[in-house]
């Protein structure tokens, strides 16, 4: 069974509270639930973390080098500032998907710009929660692909 990593930034944890206009009114736990259901299902094993400081996001990026057939990260805030983040996810030489709740294209000048994403596969954003299980298809059908390689 594969082993993947759901990483989330800062701020989240009060998703269901915060921003309901953008982020709509699905708690962080509801999605935890929804991709360790929809993993299961997928026959696939997710860790799942949540963390509002950079160097314990940064730690557990570098545990994915040895324990995580892929990463799936939604970043938050750090999306647009974290250089630090950006070599981390560069120094992972695993399948890695960023996700996003909200359309970061549709928002505010200075969210446009995702400097993490230059470090993965592929960028999800603006389906809300079902974000999450559009990139747990996408990380799956990486991994899966790069094994037949």
């Amino acid at each position: 069974m594969k082993k993947i990593l759901i990483i989330n930034g800062p701020n989240l944890n009060l998703l269901g509270n915060r921003e309901k206009n953008f982020y709509g009114k699905t708690t962080l736990n509801s999605i935890k639930t929804i991709c360790e259901a929809y993993c299961k299902k997928n026959k696939m094993e997710c860790n799942f973390f949540q963390s509002n400081h950079e160097g314990e996001l940064i730690e557990k990026i570098h545990l994915a080098a040895n324990d995580y057939a892929g990463i799936i990260i939604n970043p938050a805030a750090y999306t647009h500032t974290s250089i630090a983040l950006l070599d981390a996810l560069r120094a992972i030489e695993k399948p890695k998907i960023e996700v996003h709740i909200s359309n970061i294209y549709s928002r505010d000048d200075y969210r446009r710009k995702s400097i993490t994403s230059e470090a993965v596969d592929g960028i999800i954003c603006g389906f809300g929660e079902k974000g999450y299980t559009l990139a747990i298809d996408a990380i799956k059908n990486l991994i899966y692909k790069n094994s037949n390689d």
